[in-house]
């Protein structure tokens, strides 16, 4: 492990400490599925990206349609400010779903955020539970108990994903389980996923966005350019932006997907590269020893 981490990890549990070890040979995830002869899969969130994916692996992405019609009923966006407001504004729409009888998964970009949510929860005193990396154990447990009645769950956005959330009936009569996405993630593909996890199986349910100026996503932005906005929106005197202020997070999420496409793009190519490179030289590209003076 680089870096001397599973050492670390050893001396903390208090055995042996064994040697450093190297790499003996590195490949990315596009090449090792690449190797195999015979590749497949299903996801709900491929269909955006096709062009990537017929362009790595040479595959078609096809479309099934649901097995029961999607109900879900996305709700306007709102844009804030400050975090703090955005904060607020996040539990009184938690307490509305309550009063209806709903249940309410919020989403969150880092166990940081889903953290900082959580105290302003407590303080209000709403009990919650929440999933993210630093309860794994916990995971099957919270996601069997998110769709009952009264219940809030705050999720990263990676947690639990691919799992049925099953509702209470007198959820599912209230208009089930509503979503709120604490952010927009630099990948649209994790919002579809955060979001699809309300009104699956023909079930209702919602999804809301909370986005704020002080958000992680802006932070890509030139320090000159996130400054000006946020004299823009302090411009206004409201805690609560008007809903032009969307297209600057669609717009940064935009670059930072370009950017990744890019990369793994550039990647792939290197890594091509090379593997002509020693498979004219007659070497096994997968057994290269890494050299470990960088």
């Amino acid at each position: 492990m680089a870096a001397g981490l599973h050492q670390a990890i050893e001396a903390k549990e208090r055995i042996e400490v064994t040697a450093r070890t190297l790499a003996a040979a590195q490949v990315t995830v596009q090449r090792f599925f690449r190797q195999y002869a015979f590749v497949g899969g299903m996801t709900g969130t491929a269909a955006a990206v096709r062009r990537e994916v017929r362009r790595t692996y040479r595959m078609p992405v096809t479309v099934i349609p649901t097995h029961k019609p999607c109900i879900r009923e996305p709700l306007p966006s709102r844009v804030f400010a400050t975090w703090d407001a955005k904060g607020e504004a996040i539990v009184s729409e938690i307490e509305e779903m309550l009063d209806q009888g709903r249940s309410v998964l919020v989403g969150t970009p880092s166990i940081e955020s889903s953290e900082r949510l959580s105290l302003v929860l407590r303080n209000r005193s709403y009990p919650h539970q929440i999933l993210n990396a630093r309860f794994l154990k916990e995971e099957a447990e919270i996601v069997s108990q998110a769709g009952r009645a009264g219940k809030i769950t705050i999720a990263t956005n990676m947690a639990g994903r691919g799992t049925d959330i099953i509702l209470d009936e007198d959820v599912r009569r209230a208009g089930g389980l509503h979503v709120v996405a604490t952010e927009i993630h630099s990948s649209a593909r994790i919002d579809r996923q955060l979001v699809g996890r309300s009104a699956r199986q023909g079930d209702p349910g919602s999804f809301r966005f909370f986005l704020s100026l002080e958000d992680e996503l802006l932070r890509c932005l030139k320090t000159a350019e996130l400054a000006k906005l946020r004299a823009r929106g302090a411009a206004h005197r409201a805690l609560e932006l008007p809903a032009e202020f969307l297209r600057v997070f669609y717009r940064a999420q935009r670059l930072l997907e370009r950017l990744g496409a890019r990369n793994r793009k550039m990647l792939l190519k290197h890594e091509d590269q090379r593997f002509k490179s020693h498979r004219r030289l007659g070497l096994d590209p997968f057994l290269e020893l890494i050299d470990d003076h960088s």
